[in-house]
């Protein structure tokens, strides 16, 4: 008999695949039970949650050859970060519930619930993967700026998403309006108390997000008396 266990990352992608299956499954039931599509730019908005994973996996195939001052792992790394907010941008979906009718509010909220839940899970195992290798390289405090400094860059962005409708390839197709709509608020923000409450709140629920995981993941497999730095 075979006793061949598949290794811990393989049992992991399956499992969020089977999650990824099972939300797609719910709203495949609710468009059939509600005759309409409402629901179905979830399945893109889910796809794009999945697109930060995949580059952080790219980005630690790229560092274990080459350099992070290389030109492939910085392209790799803005890919990272430039597409790592859509993962935690499905939680402000949630505003779409207001659409639907009571009758049906149970139900599509589970549905909700089911997709930005697996959003989620994608978006912080893509930044444990990468801040993980940042703790390798530098100091403990560096590498607690640099996490700060991420979550505080992808919680603009979600304002930037849900209020002002930029996409993350708004970056290429758009530069200068994008630009533009940054600055002036980084300029002056007093004037945006909008932005301010949106960066603020998704900064406080990614910070959550991510303690919990991080904590977690060390409560199980032990904490490390002292972090190994690669030069």
């Amino acid at each position: 008999m075979n006793n061949k266990r598949l290794n811990p990352t393989t049992q992991f992608v399956l499992m969020l695949l089977v999650a990824t299956g099972a939300s797609l499954v719910l709203l495949a039931a609710d468009s059939l039970h509600n005759h309409s599509f409402y629901f179905s730019y979830l399945i893109w908005n889910l796809f794009l949650a999945w697109l930060p994973l995949l580059f952080a996996w790219w980005l630690l195939a790229v560092l274990k050859r080459k350099l992070w001052s290389s030109w492939e792992a910085i392209g790799v790394s803005v890919l990272w970060l430039a597409f790592l907010p859509n993962s935690f941008y499905m939680v402000s979906d949630f505003i779409h519930l207001r659409e639907v009718s009571y009758r049906n509010l149970l139900y599509d909220a589970v549905m909700l619930t089911s997709f930005i839940s697996v959003a989620v899970v994608l978006g912080v195992c893509s930044l444990y993967l990468v801040h993980r290798e940042v703790i390798r390289r530098f100091t403990n405090r560096t590498s607690g700026i640099w996490l700060f400094a991420v979550i505080l860059v992808c919680s603009f962005a979600i304002y930037l998403g849900r209020d002002l409708r930029w996409n993350s390839w708004d970056i290429l197709t758009n530069p200068g309006g994008l630009l533009f709509d940054v600055s002036d608020r980084l300029m002056h923000p007093a004037a945006y108390p909008e932005m301010m409450l949106t960066t603020a709140i998704f900064f406080i629920l990614m910070c959550m997000f991510y303690g919990i995981a991080w904590f977690t993941v060390h409560m199980i497999h032990g904490w490390p008396d002292q972090i190994q730095h690669s030069k």
